[in-house]
């Protein structure tokens, strides 16, 4: 076997690793797209997951590929990224992946894949590598996400309540889990939209980094098998489903009703619609999080339960260096593999 061969099969083999992120990022993050939906009784777990899984895919159709770019390009600098990056970056994420889920907390895969693009990319060629702009922007919405999630969210929640104030609560309950439909499509389209292209970007990095025989003649637009290929992965990884975490964030943190899955959800979507206009790759979990955090607050701060939010917050800072942390390890096991 020649070296082309080689180099063929080490791409063709991170390509198949990176699908199985996506499709574990929308397994692990389906909770985010219809916690809020079965929790209020709206949709059973078998209709809702196909439900966002539709939706997931049908983004694809509807975001320019902004975050896509984001990773593929704006993260580390030109020239520094190679298969062995990649491959620590997508072990580094997965690892984590697999910890939060088992554990059933809510945790971020955006944040684990960059994450492990940081310490992949700090093993080979230090942090001197890395575009800060690229990486503060995606730091900075660890914290900015949830909060205009919580913002928008509580704000949602008052704007309902005011208008429904002289409204039957049997009437209110009966609209809104029609209404929740609609907020819970748009939530799952900006799931999509957001999260498949986390994918696409490392696949992007990774085939223009392997050179034009690879179909990426420019850095312009990656190829369309990649697209479509990370938007059906992600698709049927919601399919699949995460149940541990549904419970955490459909109950855990706060008692649902209609209206409260409908501001939620629809908080959380602006949130996602918002950021990935501006091509920002930022986590769905912190997103839905911070909005039903607000929901609850808006009903009575003792309807939150703190413990179990602060518990996610913490996972939330541990994500990006526990997974740099496996990246860089995973990194220097791969120069010896191959």
């Amino acid at each position: 076997m020649d070296s082309l061969e080689i180099s063929f099969w080490v791409v063709a083999m991170l390509v198949v690793l990176a699908l199985a992120f996506d499709f574990m990022n929308g397994f692990h993050d389906a909770a985010n797209s219809i916690a809020t939906v079965v929790s209020t009784g709206v949709l059973k777990p078998q209709q809702a997951v196909l439900f966002a899984a539709f939706f997931n895919v049908l983004a694809i159709s509807v975001f320019q590929l902004k975050v896509a770019a984001t990773i593929g390009k704006g993260i580390v600098e030109p020239g520094v990224v190679d298969h062995h990056v990649v491959f620590g970056a997508l072990l580094g994420a997965i690892t984590w992946n697999v910890i939060t889920w088992w554990y059933g907390i809510p945790s971020s895969s955006s944040h684990a894949l960059i994450g492990g693009i940081v310490g992949a990319v700090i093993a080979k060629a230090g942090a001197g590598k890395l575009i800060g702009a690229g990486v503060m922007k995606t730091v900075a919405f660890i914290f900015v996400s949830p909060a205009l999630g919580f913002l928008l969210g509580s704000m949602m929640m008052v704007v309902v309540a005011w208008i429904f104030r002289r409204t039957p609560p049997l009437r209110v309950d009966r609209w809104f889990r029609r209404l929740q439909l609609v907020s819970a499509g748009a939530y799952s389209l900006g799931h999509g939209g957001n999260d498949a292209q986390k994918t696409i970007g490392i696949i992007w990095m990774l085939l223009i980094a392997a050179g034009p025989s690879y179909a990426v003649a420019s850095d312009k637009m990656p190829p369309s098998w990649v697209i479509w290929s990370c938007y059906i992965a992600i698709g049927l990884g919601t399919m699949f489903g995460g149940w541990r975490i549904v419970k955490t964030m459909g109950q855990r943190i706060t008692k649902l009703k209609p209206v409260g899955g409908f501001c939620a959800e629809t908080g959380g979507a602006m949130t996602l619609f918002i950021a990935t206009a501006m091509g920002i790759p930022v986590s769905t979990t912190h997103t839905i999080t911070g909005a039903i955090v607000g929901v609850g607050a808006v009903r009575h701060p003792s309807a939150v339960r703190w413990g179990v939010a602060g518990n996610i917050v913490w996972a939330w800072v541990f994500t990006i260096p526990a997974s740099a942390f496996v990246a860089a390890v995973s990194y220097w096991v791969s120069l010896k593999l191959f």
